[in-house]
């Protein structure tokens, strides 16, 4: 394997690219990226970019300027087929980059609603341009911002926004923020912290239409018939893998790139963080995950299972299967939220220490007589205890009596 092309300047891929030169590769290793600039971290993008407490060249990975990685770049294009056969990615300025190993970090695009993109003033954010943009509106006066969805980004943003002394009103169609994730009792806490915090938290309620007037959007009309004015709207439904390009390319795509337990998606090709999706042996389910810590951790998986590939193409390297404990954290005032594990609305739910009314405490997840996940706030240390305790198989029982 002489030439190896990393499709996305994202954490997932700068790691991959490093953990390849850190394992021996020498050969020709081309990064592709469809964004002009040096690559960067996304999590203050929703936090400490948008109150502008940081500024771009604070959040830059350092992957980007090592001169000992020996990268080839491709900046500000993207990446638009793969030929499999041929051994080549087509990109979008009609050239064509050649490869003998392939690894897939394309990560994820914001979700939009339908028929918003071009109103002035509505945002996603996904991107490094996105949050300077928010952060530019913000400056010039916005004084009412609307945010669209109670996810973990738009949790963040709604903190942020209030932060710098603006008006929020936060939209979720689901009965608490996070419940999706969290479930109702979790997410009845989040939802608390943030009234508290003097946010308009409209619940159980979608978006009819975002309006907009002769200088932008004006408005918010709600299904409940209720109309909320704006002058600033955030859509935070989630995203989608950004996987496109890969049409018709012969690889498996159903929610991102699908691999087999080990991160092959193909003979001589791996994916890696959010368009990566594959069979989790340690949960026993086929996954997806948008964490920053997992796309560190399968970057480095990824690269390392391409070079197993290279020395022997043939071997199914079953002892590389990819099991890890996801691990999640978000900043919203002065509440640090951690979750680790694979949880669903419906586990049971335990508080095993603090308590709900103090809003720190740590909470537990099981299914089937196995600890699946572990939730705190502000309580990390705790987080990280139950973490290496689930990747042990933590039985219910023992995690109750202990």
């Amino acid at each position: 394997m002489d030439r190896v092309v990393v499709v996305g300047a994202s954490l997932a891929g700068m790691r991959a690219a490093e953990t390849l030169r850190a394992e021996g590769f020498a050969g020709t290793l081309t990064v592709v990226g469809e964004e002009a600039g040096p690559p960067y971290d996304r999590p203050p993008l929703s936090k400490q970019v948008l109150t502008g407490q940081w500024d771009a060249d604070r959040i830059a990975l350092p992957s980007g300027a090592k001169p000992e990685l020996e990268l080839t770049w491709e900046r500000g294009v993207a990446a638009i087929g793969l030929d499999l056969a041929a051994g080549h990615v087509s990109l979008a300025d009609g050239r064509a980059v050649p490869f003998d190993g392939l690894v897939i970090a394309t990560g994820a695009a914001a979700r939009w609603i339908p028929g918003t993109r071009a109103i002035p003033g509505v945002f996603t954010l996904r991107t490094l341009d996105d949050a300077l943009a928010i952060r530019a509106a913000l400056g010039a006066g916005v004084q009412r911002v609307v945010v669209v969805g109670a996810g973990f980004i738009g949790a963040e943003v709604a903190a942020s926004c209030r932060a710098r002394g603006v008006a929020v009103t936060m939209v979720e169609p689901l009965p608490q923020p996070l419940s999706r994730v969290l479930g109702d009792v979790i997410g009845r806490v989040v939802a608390e912290v943030h009234v508290e915090h003097g946010v308009d938290l409209r619940l159980g309620v979608g978006v009819e239409a975002i309006e907009a007037g002769d200088h932008g959007v004006e408005r918010v009309r709600l299904s409940d018939g209720n109309v909320i004015a704006a002058d600033l709207v955030v859509v935070g439904i989630g995203v989608i893998p950004n996987t496109g390009w890969l049409e018709g390319s012969g690889l498996t795509l159903d929610d991102g790139v699908l691999c087999d337990e080990t991160t092959l998606a193909a003979p001589g090709v791996v994916a890696a963080g959010d368009v990566a999706r594959w069979p989790n042996p340690l949960f026993g389910e086929v996954m997806r995950v948008e964490h920053w810590e997992h796309a560190i951790d399968m970057g480095a998986h990824a690269a390392r299972r391409l070079l197993a590939w290279a020395a022997s193409p043939s071997d199914p390297a079953l002892d590389m299967a990819y099991g890890p404990v996801p691990w999640f954290w978000s900043d919203q005032y002065d509440r640090k939220l951690q979750l680790a594990g694979r949880v669903r609305p419906d586990d049971e739910l335990a508080v095993v220490a603090g308590s709900i009314e103090d809003r720190r405490f740590t909470a537990l997840y099981g299914r089937n007589g196995r600890v699946v996940g572990a939730f705190a706030m502000n309580m990390p240390a705790r987080v990280v205890k139950y973490r290496q305790a689930i990747a042990a198989g933590l039985t219910w029982d023992d995690a109750l009596q202990g």
